[in-house]
């Protein structure tokens, strides 16, 4: 679908690396430039040091993407930049100002060229002055309180994946594409700063909006509040995901499991609802439930515990 759109990605970690990798997927002709001394930190520094698991990330986002190491303080370094930008029809900056400068990537580098170019920069927030991580975009945005509405644990392990940074990274190759689309149309540069925090509220905000917010709500299906909907353990240690909701699903469930759960209470809040579901999953295996389930549509699947 893109083929023949040329991006430069200069940043590292997530965020820029997934919008090249969802551009990439696309069709584009996505480069990643790196410092060949420093390279990115979930390759080469602190990240891949304390967990190598960062390097598997790391290949999974940039595989298909072309990868150029330059040396940034070599003295033909803004002209080497410059020839890789002659072709490039958007740039993914994530650098600071004395490293942008040192590069020849500057506003006015770009506005020099005279060309059509669409130039995205990832920031933290544009109201909050502070360094922040995935944990940190969650918890001022508001939205991490859900995770933990109901725990009362000393250590409460933070969400399973890193959804605001997942996001802000999809946000930024929507960014992209906008500001080629908008520089082609003008016949110069359009730049657009992209914040992390900033795309965890918006993108968030319609699933938990400040009047549920208000009403103090944070139970929801989505998070556990119904037994037709979640998480139950099976006879051998595996799980089973259960998100019968429909009518028509929950009606085969309950025929094909013997469950004794009726129809109206699939959305009962009640404990023991969940007891119900819970104690019929419990006396089969991971198979017979498999095995039972196979070729209905019950919205049932089997989670293998790694």
């Amino acid at each position: 679908m893109l083929n023949g759109l040329n991006i430069i990605d200069l940043t590292h970690r997530l965020p820029g690396p997934l919008a090249g990798k969802i551009l990439s997927d696309l069709g584009a002709n996505v480069t990643k430039v790196e410092d060949s001394k420093h390279k990115d930190p979930f390759l080469s520094g602190m990240f891949s040091e304390f967990d190598q698991s960062f390097e598997n990330w790391y290949e999974e986002l940039n595989k298909n993407k072309q990868i150029v190491r330059l040396d940034f303080k070599s003295p033909s370094i803004k002209s080497e930049i410059a020839k890789l930008l002659e072709k490039a029809d958007g740039v993914l900056l994530s650098l600071s100002p004395k490293l942008k400068q040192t590069l020849g990537l500057t506003d006015e580098d770009f506005q020099k060229t005279g060309k059509p170019i669409g130039v995205i920069e990832l920031e933290a927030s544009s109201t909050q002055n502070k360094a922040m991580h995935d944990l940190n975009a969650l918890a001022i945005s508001g939205f991490l309180s859900l995770h933990v509405a109901h725990r009362e644990d000393q250590i409460i392990d933070p969400p399973f994946m890193p959804v605001a940074g997942i996001a802000f990274g999809q946000q930024v190759a929507t960014d992209m594409l906008a500001a080629i689309i908008a520089s082609t149309r003008r016949g110069g540069m359009v730049k657009k700063i992209s914040y992390l925090h900033d795309t965890a509220e918006n993108i968030f905000h319609p699933f938990w909006s400040k009047k549920l917010q208000a009403e103090k709500k944070s139970r929801f299906l989505h998070n556990g509040a119904y037994p037709c909907y979640s998480l139950y353990r099976t006879k051998d240690g595996q799980y089973v995901a259960l998100a019968a909701v429909e009518e028509k699903f929950w009606q085969e469930v309950q025929t094909t499991f013997n469950l004794a759960l009726p129809m109206e209470k699939r959305f009962d809040t009640d404990e023991k609802a969940f007891d119900i579901v819970s104690s019929t999953f419990a006396k089969l295996t991971s198979s017979e439930i498999e095995h039972l389930s196979k070729d209905k549509e019950m919205c049932l699947s089997i989670v293998r515990k790694v």
